[in-house]
């Protein structure tokens, strides 16, 4: 009897002993939980705080610096020019924002032009389509505001001459920071994403010099506060209450620490069941942004004759910093690892980690 018992414990303990050398079999992990997340909350070791302590520090910079940027629209007083200066600034920045970083990251998803064209398409029409229902009119102001008024008389509108504005005016200043809004937050949402994918790339790869997903991290702090201040001046210029403002700009700043939330949380395998739907979002999203640049603020710059220079140059820093921004990225559009779908660059970077 002990005899014929012993192999089959003797099996028993080689199971367990073979699952203890794969811990990250997939059939043992809760289906909400991203590759490599059990890892990361079981082991109680001083990397794992370390770890946490990292993605805290990150979380918290990127929400100060999104707070900040919502918030000087409200500390710096908007005067005509400054209006008309940081309008088109924001125009600058969302063309560049759309062209040169949704598109491509919605191309990633695709890998089809046509697909990811179409979705850009359908973004500008539907923006574009909706303000002309809507009797969207350009957002113009005196050449001459008085630099004694408060805000709300430097948005003053001389196409309707004093008169009360129509509930069709409201509405189409309302699409402009809510299309920017769904488009920047769907984004930063995104750039959580990827940047709790850099920081957990670099450690399942073993790396241990330097901080992890740094480089990622710099691209989100570094353009976080304009995408802010962006969605603040088009709050300012629809004339939205100062509680708005806050909510508005408090909310949007969270998407970030949300979208690193969520890929621990269940992400990286919804990317990997989903990647059209996100790629749609996006390409959706930078056709909002065209539409509101182009048929909204860019127009801002043909009628001010006046500071025609100083609008233009606003226009080129907003597009220059998005270039800027763009080069700190390590996507590329090449066939490295890097260049691949998020949940394709974890699978590498664990493949990589398992042949060594």
């Amino acid at each position: 009897m002990q005899q014929g018992s012993d192999p089959a414990v003797a099996r028993g303990v080689r199971r367990v002993r073979g699952d203890a050398d794969r811990p990250e079999r997939p059939a043992e992990k809760p289906w909400f939980i991203a590759p490599g997340f059990d890892d990361f909350i079981v082991n109680n070791s001083d990397g794992s705080t370390a770890l946490m302590i990292l993605l805290a520090v990150y979380c918290a910079l990127i929400l100060s610096a999104s707070l900040l940027g919502g918030w000087l629209p409200l500390l710096v007083r908007l005067t005509h020019t400054r209006v008309q200066v940081a309008t088109s600034f924001v125009a600058g920045l969302m063309l560049g924002v759309g062209i040169l970083h949704l598109v491509p990251h919605a191309w990633e998803q695709f890998h089809s032009a046509d697909l990811t064209m179409g979705w850009v398409l359908g973004g500008f029409l539907t923006m574009f389509f909706v303000q002309r229902y809507l009797h969207f009119h350009h957002h113009d102001v005196p050449e001459e505001a008085p630099e004694t008024h408060g805000p709300a008389e430097a948005f003053s509108d001389p196409e309707h001459h004093g008169r009360e504005q129509t509930l069709a005016d409201k509405s189409a200043r309302r699409l402009s920071w809510m299309g920017a809004t769904f488009g920047l937050t769907v984004h930063t949402l995104l750039d959580g994403v990827a940047l709790a994918a850099s920081v957990e790339l670099d450690r399942r790869m073993g790396r241990t010099h330097g901080l992890l997903g740094f480089g990622t991290f710099l691209v989100v702090f570094l353009h976080k506060p304009f995408d802010a201040l962006a969605v603040g001046t088009l709050l300012a210029v629809g004339r939205t209450s100062r509680s708005l403002r806050h909510w508005v700009n408090g909310l949007f700043a969270l998407a970030n620490p949300a979208g690193l939330l969520l890929f621990y949380l269940g992400a990286g395998r919804f990317l990997q069941t989903a990647p059209h739907f996100l790629g749609a979002a996006l390409a959706f999203a930078a056709g909002t942004f065209l539409s509101i640049a182009a048929s909204d603020l860019l127009p801002e710059l043909q009628f001010h004759a006046h500071d025609r220079g100083k609008l233009s140059l606003a226009l080129l820093v907003g597009v220059a910093v998005s270039v800027v921004i763009g080069g700190f990225e390590s996507t590329g559009h090449d066939h490295s690892p890097e260049a691949q779908p998020l949940e394709k660059r974890i699978q590498h970077g664990a493949d990589a980690k398992e042949s060594r």
